[in-house]
């Protein structure tokens, strides 16, 4: 079977660490080009999209890793020419642009795939199992991490579109949504926004769901120095406490560690984009962007100092 032609728009540390490592990792997939608006990704590399398609011969797929800003218009250009789509989280900037991709890509009869890395980790299908049909008694999201540390001269996270610390607290919301019996809805929300920002740089948000008999709280905070806390833990209404760490790579079932799969995010992602691509199908999650969307409808502003990353 020849392998899928790909291409990686929107070349930085993302596409860098992770999607060239995965697709060269995975026989289904060639890398025959990129675009970078500063000249640095594999070659063949273009200034532009519309470059790229004019330029690749037989380009079939396309992993698109710029800011969610552009990514809308991006997107509806590699429909238009029939490629495939493999999104980086978050998919887009507004949850119209995403219904409106959708119909494109079911129209066209492209696949779309809304890639939530994180969904992917090694404890995440084994928690998905063990909390089916339980009551959730309690749940603590805590995702906490260095905005200089992760988005090092990044000032556009903390403009209007930037998703501020939902850039990375979307992955919580990602993991949560995947786990959880029933569907999660945002009760209230205290944003903390720097006063020469138009993100916030911490949220604490409490949230209902159908299958949640007590609090439901996540703690988002980019201020933290000492290393990262991603953790998720819940507890049910049967006496279970179950903990994901790492951002889902561990699980632990009161106390004892799970075993998983370690089959790594992105390469499980990219064999998850093959099998999409050899059924024609597609898969368009976007519940984690409907409650970060939710979460600044509702939300309670608080300003605090102001940062440059």
């Amino acid at each position: 079977m020849r392998p899928i032609r790909t291409a990686i728009i929107g070349y930085g540390k993302i596409a860098e660490d992770q999607h060239v490592p995965a697709i060269a990792g995975n026989p289904r997939f060639e890398l025959a080009g990129s675009v970078s608006r500063q000249g640095k990704g594999p070659q063949p590399n273009f200034t532009d999209t519309e470059a790229l398609l004019a330029g690749v011969t037989d380009l079939e797929a396309a992993a698109i890793t710029t800011p969610p800003g552009p990514r809308f218009d991006i997107a509806r250009t590699c429909i238009d020419a029939g490629l495939h789509l493999l999104l980086e989280k978050p998919p887009c900037a507004t949850l119209g642009e995403v219904e409106e991709l959708r119909r494109l890509a079911d129209a066209k009869g492209t696949t779309l795939f809304t890639s939530w890395h994180a969904q992917h980790n090694a404890g995440v299908a084994a928690a998905k199992k063990l909390l089916a049909g339980a009551r959730i008694a309690t749940m603590t999201i805590t995702w906490h991490e260095d905005v200089h540390k992760w988005h090092p001269g990044q000032q556009w996270v903390f403009e209007p579109g930037g998703f501020g610390v939902f850039d990375p607290g979307i992955n919580a919301f990602s993991v949560a949504t995947a786990i959880l019996p029933a569907p999660l809805f945002v009760r209230e929300a205290t944003l903390f926004v720097p006063d020469n920002a138009h993100t916030p740089i911490a949220a604490e948000i409490g949230f209902t769901s159908p299958a949640g008999d007590g609090p439901l709280t996540a703690s988002l905070d980019w201020r933290k120095t000492d290393g990262e806390e991603w953790t998720i833990l819940i507890e049910t209404g049967d006496g279970a406490r179950l903990k994901l760490t790492d951002g889902g790579a561990r699980l632990f079932l009161d106390g004892e560690e799970v075993p998983g799969e370690q089959v790594g995010e992105y390469p499980d992602l990219y064999a998850t984009f093959a099998d999409l691509i050899d059924r024609r199908a597609s898969l368009v999650d976007a519940e984690p962007l409907r409650l970060v969307a939710d979460c600044l409808l509702v939300g309670r502003r608080e300003m605090v100092e102001a940062v440059t990353v």
